[in-house]
């Protein structure tokens, strides 16, 4: 697991909220590289949940956003955040990875799937709303839902209630979810210190 995603996207970005993001990032899109393969995990939820894996009937690149869409997409990630409680799937199934929506306790997947889900439900295209698998500060694995926007990609996270420019987490980008087909998985590219674009040197 180690690519890291981006490509600059161009022009300043005055956040709309406080918990959207931090006032003038520079918006940032990740650029999806060559087909992968799924996590084994969502692979089994897809087979154990089909209806959970299909795509909407909209399917857009980018989600234009406005104040009312920030502060839904903020409130979904925060309440489920506060909501559900954090713990590991040995702790909840007894196995070592079991990815599934999140009631009232769950790890990173299921955190991701249910927002994924909430959002869905309030008409949000699933093409704009990818499960996408990253290395932590730690270089640890973790998954946040990103959300594709007209001012760059976001990411909502288990950790934090900020929304934030996903190249201001902290986090390595390795895969997440193709736009065009959510069963299907892409790599992303890196970002260099420079700004330019490389494909990483390791597969995830």
């Amino acid at each position: 697991m180690r690519d890291i995603a981006a490509l600059l996207v161009g022009s300043m970005f005055t956040c709309v909220t406080a918990i959207t993001c931090q006032a003038d990032e520079i918006p940032l899109r990740m650029i999806p590289m060559q087909a992968v393969t799924a996590p084994p995990g969502y692979v089994d939820f897809c087979t154990r949940n089909p209806r959970d894996c299909g795509s909407s009937s909209v399917r857009q690149e980018v989600l234009s956003m406005n104040a009312n869409r920030w502060e839904q997409v903020g409130t979904i990630n925060s309440r489920i955040n506060q909501t559900v409680t954090s713990s590991n799937d040995l702790e909840l199934f007894g196995e070592a990875e079991h990815w599934t929506i999140a009631e009232t306790a769950g790890d990173c997947e299921d955190f991701v799937l249910l927002k994924k889900q909430r959002l869905e439900q309030m008409g949000y295209p699933s093409s704009t709303l990818l499960i996408t698998v990253v290395l932590d500060e730690n270089n640890e694995g973790h998954a946040v839902l990103t959300i594709t926007t007209d001012t760059g990609d976001y990411v909502l996270d288990n950790r934090r209630d900020e929304i934030l420019p996903f190249a201001s987490t902290g986090y390595q980008f390795l895969k997440r979810q193709s736009q065009l087909d959510p069963k299907r998985w892409v790599s992303l590219a890196a970002v260099l210190t420079d700004g330019s674009a490389a494909v990483a040197s390791r597969s995830p």
